[in-house]
Parts: C-alpha cells; structure tokens; sequence
C-alpha cells in the first residue's frame, strides 16, 4: 500500500488535530474499554478510525455499531473481503484514511490514560522538529489480578533526542526499551514521508513491525521519550510477544527483522551514522557466525565465572605458577 495524503482538498479548519488509528482482530472481550478510553481524552479534537483486521468474533459488530452512534467522530474500515492482512497493513490502511495532522495508534487491547492526547500534543506543539513522542508504560496485569509495572521507555527522558541516538539506544539494536505502539504520537507527515508501515512484517514477522517503522524514525527525525505514563498495556496470554516464547521463534523472527535493517540502510539515500552500522554487525554477528559465537559465548561465561571466584581462584593461580 502506497500512503497517500487523502484530505488535500479538505479545509484545515474542518480537520481534526489527532487521528486515533486503532487496528484490532477478535479483540471482542476488550475493544470497547479501549475506544470508550478515546472518547474519555479531555482533548475533544479528535477522531476515531477502526480498522478491522478480518475479525471472526462480535468485535466486528462492536465497532460498527460504534462507528454508527459517534460518525463522523468514528469510521469503520475493513480491508476487501474481510481479510486479514496483518497489522501494518491495517495500520496503513488507517493511515491513509486519516485526517488529522497528527496521529496516535491504539490497540485494542489497551487503554489510554485521559490526559494522553492533551499532553502528547502539548509537548509536539512546544518542539515544533519533533517527529514523535511517547512515554513510559504501565505494563497492566492488574486487570486481571496481577501486579503492574512502569517500564521506562527510551534512555534519556524529557529532552529531544536526534537521530540516530536512539536507534543507538533502544531495543532491537540497543539496550533500553522500546515504545509500545500503543504510546506513539506523531505527525502524520512525517510518517507518510517515511511510507507508514513494512507490510512484509506480517504473520509470525509481525511481531517486529513496530520496531521496523521506529527504526526508520530513529533515523529520519528528533523524538521524545516523556517520563509520564499515558497507556495501559494490557498483558495476557494472546500476545505477539507471547507467541513468540511459546513457539520459540524469536530468534528466527529476530534475524529476519535485522537482515530487512541491512538492506533498508544500504537503500538509503543518504547513508547513516557509521555508529549504526557498526550496531547492526554485532547484533548479526551471532546468526551469520554461530559456531565462533558458540565458542565465544562460552569463553565470555568462563570469564564470568572467574571472576565470581574472585580472590581464591587468583590465589590458587599465583599457586600453581610457584
């Protein structure tokens, strides 16, 4: 799917500032605590966009008849036929329906805290380079009688961070955690400019769709990690996350993420920090070497080993050279 701007003609004044893409596939037991926690933003400017995902339960039902009681404020899209293409073709699809100058995803299994919007665009209209913000996240078991988590998102927080800095920095080339796609607020241009979504990450691969279109963002524009805690990410049993670790694919999908990396970066245009390169040949190092990783690895827990022995083996080696 190509990204189009579909409201050139419309007038500005007539436009909402935000668009609420939220994709969904038989999420019947949770789609409406999520579109009711939209409706709920003390900022009113908005509108909603369903996609559905080719969904097989009553979530289908749930969102048209949403979609019937608040239109214009929320649309029902589906792809031809009713299929399901995966979730960055749905949140193309969204995209390209959407009207506003900026645009939030949600899932809909999550849930927004109601000054999300408000704030978010606040700090967009502050730093007018910026071309995302998101913020911590609170990973949500409570809802279903567990403990809940803050998960800081990003490595320095409340300041503008320039690429490629946090393609450095985040998760899957660096080490702090990336955003849930759930927290992204961006301008609508920029992602467009940056052609939405990798359709290919889909099936199994989807589980690093979001970290492919972050990366291209890292590389292309300033973003923002807040310290604020704005989304509710629902953890149960039916996420890609899950699935992952249940089927123990995610080295394989791991590996496809960072050969697509590869490739894209060579595509570029202009060609990115070195500092980036360099990131991707150590994280591909283990997949295009295994055995000298093998070796490595177990020399590297050798090491560690070692120097939990601390003083006593030391002693024992002075020992032996006696």
């Amino acid at each position: 799917m190509t990204l189009q701007t579909s409201n050139s003609a419309e007038p500005e004044t007539t436009r909402p500032r935000v668009s609420v893409v939220a994709i969904f596939l038989n999420e019947e037991r949770f789609i409406s605590e999520a579109i009711e926690s939209v409706l709920a933003q003390d900022l009113r400017d908005f509108e909603i966009v369903l996609v559905d995902d080719g969904s097989t339960d009553k979530s289908t039902m749930i969102a048209r008849d949403y979609a019937a009681r608040y239109a214009p404020i929320i649309r029902y899209l589906e792809h031809p036929g009713h299929q399901n293409l995966g979730q960055s073709t749905s949140r193309n699809l969204g995209l390209a329906a959407a009207r506003g100058e900026f645009v939030a995803f949600l899932d809909a299994d999550d849930v927004w805290e109601k000054t999300k919007l408000t704030e978010q665009l606040a700090i967009m209209e502050a730093f007018p380079k910026l071309g995302m913000v998101c913020g911590a996240a609170r990973y949500w078991s409570s809802w279903n009688g567990g403990n809940d988590v803050i998960i800081p998102t990003g490595h320095r927080y409340n300041a503008i961070i320039l690429p490629p800095e946090a393609a450095l920095a985040l998760y899957p080339l660096g080490k702090a955690d990336a955003p849930c796609p759930s927290d992204l607020f961006l301008r609508r241009d920029v992602v467009v400019s940056l052609g939405g979504f990798e359709e290919h990450f889909a099936g199994p691969r989807q589980m690093y769709e979001d970290q492919a279109f972050l990366m291209k963002l890292y590389l292309a524009t300033p973003v923002y990690f807040s310290d604020r805690v704005w989304l509710n990410y629902r953890l149960h049993a039916d996420s890609s996350m899950a699935e992952a670790v249940s089927q123990g694919r995610y080295h394989e999908w791991r590996l496809y993420f960072l050969d697509w990396l590869e490739a894209y970066l060579k595509a570029m245009p202009r060609s990115p920090d070195r500092r980036v390169f360099a990131a991707l040949r150590h994280a591909l190092w283990p997949y295009r070497h295994p055995r000298m990783h093998a070796v490595t690895s177990r020399s590297h827990e050798i090491l560690k080993s070692a120097w939990r022995s601390g003083r006593r083996l030391g002693s024992l080696a002075i020992g032996e050279r006696k």
